[in-house]
């Protein structure tokens, strides 16, 4: 059975992307993958600290591995072009949308986008939030699997 593949998407210094594969890493069985994917290299330096198994920058890795994962984590930035200072190209949002791969985002708001319904709270408790959201996506997608291989 082969692992679940996870992308964790960031751009700018990567702090919200290290915290996230840094607590996905700890949530999640060793078995699964974590692909750090920055649009710059600091970014994609700092989720490697934060425990990545494999690491990649720029626009075409991106847009290379979003279609070759199970899952794709991130602030909600990601699917807005020229978001995080410009680093955000149409090719990563039109990659990481058109992607079959579970999204799970970040309703972080820097972007002048409010989403209604969400709950405005400190980015640790949306992180925490996210990684739980994660967690069970992971097991919903081994069991498939395991139920496939029976």
């Amino acid at each position: 059975m082969s692992p679940v593949r996870i992308a964790v998407i960031d751009g700018q210094g990567g702090g919200i992307g290290r915290h996230i594969t840094a607590a996905l890493r700890e949530a999640l069985n060793e078995d699964v993958k974590i692909y750090a994917l920055g649009t710059n290299a600091i970014a994609m330096g700092n989720m490697l600290k934060g425990g990545a198994n494999e690491a990649a920058s720029g626009e075409n890795a991106i847009v290379h591995m979003a279609s070759r994962v199970d899952l794709i984590v991130g602030s909600l930035a990601i699917l807005i072009a020229g978001s995080m200072c410009g680093e955000v190209t149409p090719g990563i949002t039109a990659a990481v949308g058109s992607a079959s791969a579970m999204k799970i985002l970040l309703p972080i708001n820097r972007n002048r986008v409010t989403i209604v319904s969400v709950v405005d709270e400190p980015v640790p408790h949306q992180i925490e939030k996210l990684i739980g959201e994660t967690a069970r996506c992971v097991q919903n997608i081994e069991e498939r699997r395991k139920n496939r291989n029976v």
